[in-house]
């Protein structure tokens, strides 16, 4: 799935599931794992999920990117 993409895409991809999985985790469980992981550092748990944030902006920005394959303009347009 990422094969193609620049590392700038693979890293907001892997970090976006991440920051999913964890959402998952809250809805069904009630249990955040950044939180489990990172409690007793609440600004490095805040920047954690800043990090995420800005990694889902970077992901629907992909077109921009004109190192991957998948996000340069077609020939054909």
């Amino acid at each position: 799935m990422m094969k193609g993409m620049c590392g700038v895409h693979k890293l907001a991809w892997v970090l976006v599931l991440v920051g999913a999985l964890n959402w998952g985790l809250v809805g069904f469980f009630q249990w955040n794992l950044v939180n489990v992981l990172l409690g007793n550092w609440p600004m490095v748990e805040r920047v954690v999920y800043a990090v995420v944030g800005l990694a889902a902006v970077a992901s629907l920005f992909c077109g921009a990117c004109k190192k991957c394959p998948s996000c340069k303009p077609s020939a054909a347009a």
